[in-house]
């Protein structure tokens, strides 16, 4: 059996759609018009007779895929009392049916048929992230006929529900699962190296049948989100490279399953039947895989938006950031950085400037309404209540009081963000970095060694990564046959003295040698644009931190003192990038607006491989597998479309993408086999140079 799907307004709405389903056992959820509230905007439907109350059971993948989606309030909504991880010591709950949301492993069906062994539950409902292969159905079945339990068993639904989304327009598919601990051992095995779907595509040592495993597993993860989003899209991809071994793999999968949708007998019969009348071209969207050794200078540029450098600066993974300690807070803090929080939603890829004008414009206006607020309740501190006040402005002010105060709280939190950011930003010379790449053009060997030799403006040196990683964006910035010999050994000299390793330079090198990688990332001037001198505003917010409102005030962030904003800010160097397309980005345009892009742009793309799994098998298509190339034939106009890198995406791209599709109405869904952190892929790189040597 598998699940039905509908197709509401971006992957992280439909996936949470499908997920309150499932906690329904099943039965379509539908949407909850809830303005002003920063919730999931979903809920269960309402059932006749009093609730279902349910065990909820997953395992560590499937609880990374909630986690991102669906708050706890959310799962009690739907009648969860409990969740539970699959592979722990649970107590027996004869009376309660649950729900097993898990990943089709042999470990996993194995401790699903001792639990039914068991009779832990009072009926199972089991439902598996990715279709549960026929090997392991039949191992559950021989099980279960043995046991004898298969009156417990109430579904068995494939969920096409690989992959997380972070965002309402970001997305990454699950990675491959790990063993899970024992209940003896429940410390699980530490892995020798961490793999990636990069790593496997580049390495040297991958066999055929891990490669052929990867396209497979990918493949798969990218079909659950586009069934997910219940349209069937054309897909484009360059030939020669993973992309292309995918996007084959994936036509075929979206084939069958459109084939199956007009076959009702058929268990995967649901899989786009919504879209099996089928839709306009226009209305189809375009789904354009892409390798990541197309543009390499991306993911290792130093980012100047605020999501960029909270992924750059801290760890930040399923929407959680985590604050080091600092000084006057010894221990670490989080932050989830999510829809919910309003000024995350708004400002997550505004630059880093700018948010800091932002949060001071949002201070302030917070203390005008609380001023407000405590005037109409006779009160100088809003949370007391004066009797004698007009009951009227009393109802208003308990009303009010809720969202003030946790827009308070998200400000708070925002402030401490920031003062951990800019410390790093001081330290490491992030904006200095992020300002050279801006200019990379500018910059010959003579002039980049003096930038990492001498002292900085305010005091110390660039860490060797950092440095490694300007020393890779100026390579791959630079024209072919630019850079001699000499200029190469004396950049891979000052990068050993600093402490750097140069294996990742190395394989850069290399690749760029055999796949003649060429990077148009388009680091260009500022064009002198003026500067806002941003010292007065952060001056402004730390007084109002100081200052604060009332009996409110306790909350503020008591670990900036007054000034601390101003002194940090006042080192960070105020530039504002140019609106230059990156490479993926470029690419995108030329396929979804042809009439914007530029000639270069649209000769790359038109050789791109063109398929559409709703066209007949035996008609061969301009551009199509095999097909002669005649991409300008092949120029369409899209409204929607979905980006997807095989090797990993970043936030910087991100945030590139992201703007071009504000200016031109664009809704792009962007997504990776990962997502990876600068620090994280120059890892992948250093790992590759060596694995090769």
């Amino acid at each position: 059996m598998s699940k039905q799907v509908s197709a509401p307004t971006t992957l992280q709405q439909a996936q949470a759609k499908a997920l309150l389903s499932l906690l329904n056992l099943n039965q379509p959820s539908e949407t909850a018009a809830s303005p002003g509230k920063q919730s999931s905007g979903l809920k269960s439907p309402s059932v006749a007779g009093p609730p279902v109350w349910k065990v909820l059971v997953l395992d560590q993948q499937t609880r990374d895929v909630l986690a991102v989606v669906l708050q706890v309030q959310d799962l009690r909504d739907a009648g969860i009392t409990l969740h539970v991880q699959l592979h722990s010591l649970r107590p027996a709950l004869p009376d309660v049916p649950a729900i097993y949301f898990v990943s089709p492993t042999l470990q996993n069906i194995k401790r699903i048929t001792e639990d039914l062994r068991k009779g832990l539950y009072e009926s199972f409902h089991l439902n598996f992230v990715d279709p549960l292969p026929r090997s392991l159905l039949e191992e559950l079945a021989a099980s279960v006929a043995q046991d004898g339990t298969g009156d417990l068993i109430q579904q068995v639904v494939d969920q096409y529900l690989s992959f997380i989304t972070p965002s309402a327009s970001l997305f990454s598919l699950l990675p491959p699962p790990t063993p899970p601990p024992s209940i003896q051992s429940p410390t699980p095995p530490e892995p020798n190296q961490v793999v990636s779907t990069y790593t496997i595509f580049n390495s040297p040592q991958t066999s055929e049948q891990q490669i052929e495993e990867e396209v497979e597993r990918v493949a798969n993860g990218l079909f659950a989100a586009i069934a997910t989003s219940a349209h069937v899209p054309f897909i484009r991809a360059p030939r020669g490279n993973a992309a292309e071994m995918i996007a084959k793999r994936l036509e075929t999968k979206i084939r069958d399953a459109v084939l199956s949708a007009s076959r009702p007998t058929n268990p995967s019969a649901s899989l786009f039947s919504q879209d099996s009348s089928g839709l306009s071209s226009l209305q189809r969207p375009l789904l354009l895989i892409l390798d990541r050794n197309l543009d390499l200078v991306t993911p290792l540029v130093h980012g100047w938006t605020y999501q960029s450098l909270v992924s750059e600066c801290l760890e930040f993974k399923l929407n959680r950031a985590t604050i080091p300690p600092q000084e006057g807070q010894p221990t670490k803090r989080y932050i989830d950085l999510d829809s919910k929080d309003f000024f995350w939603t708004r400002h997550a890829s505004t630059i880093f400037p700018e948010v800091t004008a932002d949060v001071d414009e949002e201070l302030t206006k917070y203390k005008q309404e609380a001023d407000e607020l405590a005037r109409k309740s006779g009160n100088n501190d809003p949370t007391q209540v004066d009797p004698n006040a007009d009951a009227a402005h009393i109802k208003h002010a308990m009303n009010q009081l809720p969202e003030l105060m946790a827009r308070k709280a998200a400000l708070d939190s925002h402030m401490n963000l920031l003062s951990s950011l800019m410390t790093q930003i001081r330290e490491r010379g992030l904006d200095e970095l992020a300002a050279t790449e801006e200019n990379i053009s500018k910059y010959t060997v003579s002039s980049l060694l003096d930038l990492l030799r001498k002292p900085r403006e305010g005091g110390g040196t660039f860490t060797p990564s950092d440095k490694l990683r300007l020393v890779i964006v100026f390579y791959l910035s630079s024209a072919d046959n630019v850079l001699s010999r000499d200029d190469i050994a004396e950049l891979e000299k000052e990068l050993k003295e600093c402490g750097a390793d140069v294996a990742a330079f190395n394989y850069v090198r290399k690749t760029r040698e055999i796949l003649r990688v060429t990077s148009s990332v388009g680091v260009a001037n500022a064009g002198g644009a003026a500067t806002p001198n941003l010292g007065s505003v952060a001056g402004q917010g730390g007084e109002f931190l100081k200052k604060g409102f009332g009996a409110l005030s306790n909350r503020l962030a008591g670990s900036l003192k007054e000034g601390t904003f101003d002194t940090l800010l006042s080192s960070v160097k105020n530039f504002i990038p140019t609106n230059k397309l990156f490479p993926v980005t470029r690419l995108t345009e030329a396929l979804m607006d042809s009439s914007a892009a530029s000639n270069q742009s649209l000769q790359e793309t038109d050789d791109y491989l063109f398929l559409d799994p709703r066209a007949p098998k035996h008609v061969q298509l301009p551009g199509g597998a095999g097909g002669s190339g005649v991409g300008r034939a092949r120029r369409m106009a899209f409204n929607d479309g979905i980006v997807f890198v095989v090797g990993g995406a970043g936030y910087v791209e991100y945030g590139n993408l992201e703007e071009w599709a504000s200016k031109t109405g664009k809704r792009i869904t962007y997504g990776g086999t990962e997502i990876n952190d600068p620090n994280g892929f120059l890892k992948l790189l250093e790992s590759l140079g060596k694995s090769s040597t």
